[in-house]
């Protein structure tokens, strides 16, 4: 029998779509501001929700004494070869330390040294306990009287009419629930995208990677669908992680200086560099010219470095501290194996994401973006989508203030609710499908591996493989509304695996229109494998119109220069 979806209006001020860190830091922000009604609409339950749900072991980006915002923003323009705004940057990196300083007000320890400083783990980072970052976020945020939170409610898209956005439309993920808000500014703080390749770990454990499963690229799809201009998907990501059980590798590099080395026991990171992507891609390189596994050099540490890398995983990865204790053997005795993962599309240690101005404002009027959805930004971490989330929420009060929003048409309303009702209640309302989410999702998965540069392929990829990836990602679109779901969350699930394939196809368009090799592995052009300056040190950015992605190429700007868009209230 059919279902019908109930349904349930909301209206505020703001409406803050994702629970994680930005999210949270734009919610405080605006509870600053009692007169400001904010809605902040999560997926999960906000209090473990977002990248921090398992806690971390550092706030990766913070000025230690002696450094400047400059000095964050000419190391991460470099680390990414180039591209990355100067502004972005330079606004980011002068909140790190507010925020650091806000999350230890909230409860945060951060460790220190017997002068009272904080105890930094290397040129760009300090040191915390935070396995409850986010409860301590989540806890101040529920203080709020201006805020609501509402948990388990997944946004679909933003109802935008193609320059302006009023609100958004989303589904309960357990109850047969359709719903409906009207916002006066929306932001846009959900998370990245993982599960876009097939992984090291296929089949039944195909989603345990490094980057949460549950971000599924929604906020990128909800601007692309809109019509707001994209940036820089074609740099993608690719986690240099310990083998098997996809622990961060940075705690091990910086805790204790450990090296990498190859099988033959030779330290090979000059031959590549000490970039993010130069790293990985030494390892890539060593393994394919037949000199792999590569290592980290562990062998040797003393008894209490192996102990704090013991604490330090059992904060973030305690999987890596079980292997070690189950195998009898820790790091002091065996070196710890490294690879790569599959890629992902994360804005917070890429480039990739909205385009915005400095303030955070996306192309679309009433759009803002903040933490891994907004791009140009890298390597941000914590820190920077907690000052990207403040930059957002700022924005928009002052665009709430100055009553700067066109109201939505009952037409464009109308339109947005009645197409999510009717897909939704399709899928309820099938008895049969010939194939399920899953079997879409491993064709998607193997798809973009063969094609658009996955593991299988050693990351490469050319204009042949790109192009026949790109048809059977359209192919696969049109299968995914066919689709039978028993419940809402299959609902949202069927919502999240369309969300992964639009991005796909954004994805495979932008690597096909950099021609050039400018990151390694993150995006390792066969057909153009060297890097050139002189066409493509620039923005590759898009939109899409009629359902086709557009490319649009931005010219990069340095220094004082500010790349604001017009399309702004």
């Amino acid at each position: 029998m059919a279902k019908s979806l109930r349904e349930i209006r909301f209206g505020c001020d703001v409406l803050i779509i994702g629970g994680g860190t930005a999210g949270c830091q734009a919610a405080l922000t605006l509870g600053e501001h009692p007169s400001v009604s904010v809605i902040v609409a999560e997926k999960a339950n906000i209090k473990r929700s977002g990248c921090l749900a398992a806690g971390v072991n550092a706030l990766n980006a913070y000025i230690v004494p002696g450094r400047t915002p400059e000095d964050y923003a000419e190391y991460a323009r470099n680390d990414a070869a180039g591209i990355a705004r100067d502004d972005l940057l330079l606004s980011a990196a002068r909140g790190f330390n507010r925020a650091a300083e806000r999350l230890e007000s909230l409860g945060l320890v951060i460790l220190k040294n017997r002068d009272g400083s904080y105890a930094a783990r290397g040129n760009r980072n300090i040191r915390i306990n935070g396995e409850n970052i986010k409860p301590i976020l989540a806890g101040a945020v529920s203080k709020l009287e201006n805020v609501r939170v509402l948990n388990r409610v997944n946004i679909v898209d933003c109802v935008a009419d193609g320059e302006n956005v009023f609100g958004a439309v989303g589904l309960g993920v357990d109850e047969e629930i359709l719903y409906v808000f009207e916002a006066r500014a929306v932001i846009c703080a959900t998370g990245g995208a993982s599960g876009l390749y097939r992984p090291n770990s296929p089949g039944f454990s195909r989603h345990r990677m490094w980057y949460p499963p549950f971000n599924t690229g929604a906020g990128y799809a909800m601007g692309i669908r809109a019509g707001a201009e994209m940036t820089t998907l074609e740099m993608r990501f690719i986690a240099l992680r310990c083998r098997d059980t996809i622990a961060p590798t940075g705690t091990i590099a910086q805790g204790v200086g450990a090296r990498q080395v190859n099988s033959l026991g030779e330290y090979y990171e000059e031959r590549y560099g000490l970039s993010t992507w130069e790293r990985l891609r030494g390892a890539v390189e060593e393994s394919r010219q037949g000199r792999g596994p590569c290592y980290l050099r562990t062998r040797g540490i003393t008894p209490d470095q192996e102990d704090q890398l013991y604490r330090a995983y059992l904060n973030m990865a305690p999987a890596q501290t079980l292997k070690w204790l189950e195998s009898g053997s820790g790091p002091h005795e065996s070196d710890v194996e490294i690879e790569g993962t599959e890629p992902y599309i994360v804005g917070g240690h890429t480039a990739s994401g909205y385009w915005t101005d400095t303030g955070r404002r996306a192309t679309l009027r009433g759009l803002y973006a903040a933490g891994d959805v907004s791009g140009g930004c890298p390597q941000k971490y914590v820190t920077g989508a907690m000052a990207e989330g403040e930059i957002a929420a700022l924005s928009a009060l002052r665009q709430v203030e100055g009553d700067l929003t066109p109201r939505a048409s009952r037409d464009v309303l109308g339109s947005f609710v009645e197409n999510l009702r009717f897909n939704v209640e399709s899928w309820l309302g099938r008895d049969r499908a010939i194939f399920t989410a899953d079997d879409i999702e491993e064709a998607m998965q193997t798809a973009m591996d063969r094609g658009a540069g996955g593991i299988s392929s050693g990351y490469r990829y050319n204009n042949a493989q790109l192009a026949q990836a790109g048809e059977r990602i359209e192919a696969l679109e049109s299968l995914a509304g066919d689709l039978r779901a028993a419940d809402m969350r299959e609902a949202v699930r069927i919502c999240e695996l369309k969300e992964r394939l639009l991005l796909c196809r954004s994805v495979i368009a932008h690597l096909g229109a950099r021609k050039e090799t400018r990151w390694g592995p993150f995006a390792d052009h066969a057909d153009y494998p060297k890097r050139d300056d002189e066409n493509y040190l620039k923005f590759v950015n898009s939109r899409m119109i009629n359902g086709k992605i557009e490319i649009i190429y931005r010219d990069i700007a340095r220094g004082r220069e500010v790349c604001e868009h017009s399309n702004r209230p």
